[in-house]
């Protein structure tokens, strides 16, 4: 990677005192090894904890960290949305400020970040839970890649490099943890090249998943059938009615100067 590349690293934080400091600090001393242009948002999604006073010290201390404070917890998707529309640099880096996935691996991302990439997606090497998180994160990954076929390896894995430009293009609505699916879906239509690498996945030292209830997978479980009909099945049908209209004649030469003499004599 050029040295002048600039890269932006978010974490989307809830209820992460105890891990969001350790994250922020990391990835400020591995970008320091990669770029001299950067730059560290941490999207505070109403936590109640202390993470606002813990980010409020942290970003006392760095003037690279920026703290966007949303008040009220609006959801993963909403956080998520907030970071991609905050980042500045040519590439955006996120995962969750929960410290499940070491940010020093970021540096296995981006030597795959060559010319022609544009997203480098990790995938779990194993996956650190408990064995209920394990079976539901299974079944998940399978109806997303049935329903939406999509082909990475690992939907569910939150730790990606994406260049900035890719959200020239797409446009993200989903305010749950299913904006994953949404993401890549998109990223795949719109044409986008995606390499993958292996990266570690670790158990959650600290505060608990709020994903992992039974309110928040019932509320993600109708977002991706919504996203399906979206983004699947109506645009499906709209390439079908495309279809049956069928190529539409171009006029005859004859007929193209017929009708210019026509709007000549009104």
């Amino acid at each position: 990677m050029d040295k002048t590349a600039s890269i932006s690293v978010f974490f989307p934080a809830y209820n992460d005192a105890g891990t969001i400091a350790s994250m922020v600090i990391t990835a400020i001393l591995t970008l320091e090894t990669l770029t001299d242009d950067y730059e560290v948002i941490v999207i505070n999604d109403g936590s109640v904890d202390h993470t606002r006073e813990v980010l409020e010290e942290l970003a006392r201390r760095y003037s690279c960290l920026r703290v966007i404070d949303h008040g009220v917890n609006r959801g993963y998707g909403a956080a998520l949305r907030t970071g991609f529309a905050n980042c500045t640099k040519e590439w955006i880096f996120y995962t969750d400020g929960d410290a499940q996935y070491d940010v020093r691996e970021l540096k296995k991302l981006v030597p795959l970040m060559t010319e022609g990439i544009d997203v480098v997606n990790g995938y779990k090497i194993g996956r650190s839970d408990p064995l209920y998180r394990t079976l539901i994160g299974l079944a998940y990954r399978f109806a997303a890649k049935l329903l939406f076929r999509i082909k990475i390896k690992d939907i569910d894995c939150d730790f990606r490099l994406i260049r900035r430009r890719v959200f020239d293009r797409i446009q993200l609505t989903s305010p749950t943890g299913s904006i994953c699916v949404e993401l890549i879906k998109k990223i795949q239509d719109a044409g986008f090249r995606i390499a993958e690498v292996p990266v570690h996945h670790y158990y959650r030292a600290y505060g608990r998943s709020q994903f992992f209830t039974f309110g928040h997978v019932l509320k993600s479980l109708i977002e991706l059938v919504r996203l399906w009909w979206q983004i699947v099945v109506r645009k499906e049908q709209a390439a079908a009615a495309e279809m049956e209209k069928g190529p539409q004649a171009p006029l005859l030469a004859e007929e193209r100067t017929l009708a210019g003499e026509q709007g000549e004599r009104r």
